[in-house]
């Protein structure tokens, strides 16, 4: 049966902002406070998600949460009107509303992590929705990302959803941006690669390592994978203190290969070993390594060289790097970028640049924007159909868009107790372009 990657894409929600909440997340911290543009930044990705298509690649969609988040705030002791919760809120406790009004669940890298069903024992689909426990804002995330999924992959007896993890220090877990899956083409049986950057209870005293390896090894016995195509790779401190939050700041791949940063891996070679026994028999892996000495681990935090989507057009001999136009904007990248792919043979012969300024603006570049999940004919035709981008839902989100988001938000601009109105009407309307049904969202369950 065949099979193909298809990328979700989260959609920039109408309360995207500069908060700078993630700790470890340089452009979040050096960006704190600017004015954001909502609809600019919902209308880049939306540009990005058709860009791919007119490639030739299957795309989705995924719906941005509700923002403020007034359910959790009526939790935290917070009465009143919606509206009158906001206000409140904000005025006694704006630590808290920055983290209720964060549009982070925009970075669908993070909603879970895949396994196609041609790695699992059990032959079915599985997701696995991360807790995002390290970071307040987007510990938030998890119920809704877990309805947006059943939504998306109702068929129990094809897809298996499952909830978070306990959301606790051990057992930290980021999603897709710290898992790779390697394998001779989508539908064939891969390896999947864990990167974790510490274990549970291990002390660290540089930016937070958000994965732990105990998160990695339960999302694996979850998945029903083999033990012998199942990888744990260590993510080098060094990354982390750079900026590289997730192992897909400074690491991706895609098919047989892996193209990463020098100083991306604690031990290299034993990844390298790791794999090639794993994949024995399945497909010879291809690793295109850049050196520190032609693109600094910085310019490679700062450009998002490796927050790229790796793909496969159809017909091509090599694959395409999906990067963002930061890429071509530093020298040191963009000249490697073009030599590798001028090369003989080259495994990566291609780039694409898109433009999405505003989530690069906030940490996140086009791989944090999209959640890769491979579905085979079935899988597909099981799936909802209505979460599949095409040029008519397209031009349905573009309207939506330019009717409902802000063109600018400052910081002040975030304690307007009209925001709650204007992004639930806004929500209240998706619910009816996208098939979340009416009651999706918390504030249509009230």
């Amino acid at each position: 049966m065949s099979a193909e990657e298809i990328n979700f894409d989260g959609l920039v929600g109408p309360t995207h902002n500069y908060a700078g909440l993630s700790e470890g997340n340089l452009a979040s911290a050096r960006n704190r406070d600017a004015i954001a543009r909502p609809r600019e930044a919902a209308l880049q990705g939306l540009a990005k998600m058709q860009r791919l298509r007119a490639l030739g690649l299957s795309q989705g969609v995924l719906p941005p949460q509700e923002r403020p988040n007034i359910s959790w705030l009526r939790s935290l002791g917070f009465s009143g009107s919606d509206a009158q919760v906001w206000e409140r809120a904000w005025k006694s406790e704006p630590t808290l509303a920055r983290a209720a009004l964060a549009a982070s669940a925009m970075w669908a890298a993070n909603a879970a992590t895949i396994s196609p069903s041609a790695d699992c024992t059990d032959g079915k689909l599985h997701a696995s929705v991360a807790n995002l426990q390290t970071m307040l804002h987007r510990i938030l995330e998890a119920e809704q990302t877990e309805r947006a999924l059943r939504r998306l992959m109702p068929d129990e007896a094809r897809f298996s959803v499952h909830p978070a993890l306990l959301p606790h220090d051990a057992l930290s877990d980021e999603g897709a941006a710290n898992h790779m899956r390697m394998a001779a083409s989508a539908g064939a049986p891969g390896v999947e690669i864990f990167v974790y950057g510490r274990q549970a209870g291990e002390p660290r005293s540089g930016f937070p390592a958000r994965q732990t390896l105990e998160a990695c090894r339960a999302l694996a016995r979850r998945h029903a994978l083999s033990d012998a195509r199942a990888i744990y790779a260590r993510q080098a401190d060094g990354a982390i203190d750079a900026g590289a939050f997730h192992n897909d700041v400074v690491a991706v791949a895609h098919e047989r290969i892996l193209f990463h940063h020098e100083d991306a891996f604690a031990d290299k070679a034993a990844l390298y070993a790791a794999i090639r026994v794993a994949a024995r028999g399945l497909f010879e892996p291809i690793f295109v390594e850049v050196p520190r000495e032609r693109v600094g681990i910085d310019d490679a935090v700062s450009s998002y060289l490796f927050n790229s989507q790796l793909v496969r057009l159809p017909a091509a001999a090599s694959l395409t790097l999906i990067a963002p136009s930061e890429v071509r904007e530093n020298n040191h990248a963009a000249d490697f970028v073009r030599e590798m792919c001028a090369a003989p043979n080259a495994a990566i012969g291609a780039v694409e640049y898109v433009e999405v300024r505003e989530s690069m603006r906030n940490g996140g570049g086009p791989a944090c924007l999209r959640l890769r999940i491979v579905m085979n004919d079935a899988e597909r035709a099981a799936a909802r159909a209505g979460f599949f981008l095409d040029d008519a839902l397209a031009a349905k989100l573009e309207t939506w868009i330019k009717s409902h988001y802000r063109e600018q938000i400052a910081p002040a601009d975030l304690a307007d107790p009209a925001l709650v109105d204007e992004t639930q009407r806004a929500l209240d309307e998706l619910t009816r372009i996208l098939p979340l049904g009416g009651d999706f969202y918390p504030f249509q369950r009230v």
